[in-house]
């Protein structure tokens, strides 16, 4: 099994930053993938943004591009979500998920593609 656990989260003004980490254990040499989603009451699950467990490659959903960067630490076995230039709509509650199957771009991007999941981090952006 995998345990994900997130940290990091809390309350910025607007224009703030804050870096989210997400930190893996147990049996991840099976994790292909690690990606962030954000949940608001009354909304889906929102992909954020993802990124391929060797090679690096990266996905962002269009609302978080040029603000927020995920990057990974193979050697602690971490996922960050570097988030810039925060907005009172990104606030949420955000979880780290990882997957093990496909790695055709729709499998990076929907929920149902990941079998890992944490217990989320709460994000709220306001002034």
């Amino acid at each position: 099994q995998v345990q994900l656990v997130e940290s990091g989260g809390g309350l910025v003004q607007p224009g703030g930053s804050l870096r989210l980490s997400c930190a893996a254990s147990g049996n991840i040499f099976i994790i292909n993938a690690m990606g962030w989603f954000r949940q608001t009451p009354g909304k889906e699950r929102e992909f954020v943004a993802a990124i391929s467990w060797n090679g690096g490659r990266t996905y962002y959903t269009d609302s978080v591009k040029g603000r927020f960067t995920i990057s990974r630490d193979n050697a602690k076995n971490t996922v960050y979500l570097q988030m810039n230039s925060l907005k009172p709509e990104d606030t949420a509650l955000y979880y780290c998920a990882g997957k093990s199957g496909g790695s055709l771009y729709r499998d990076y991007v929907h929920t149902r593609s990941y079998d890992y999941w944490g217990q989320g981090t709460q994000v709220t952006v306001s002034s």
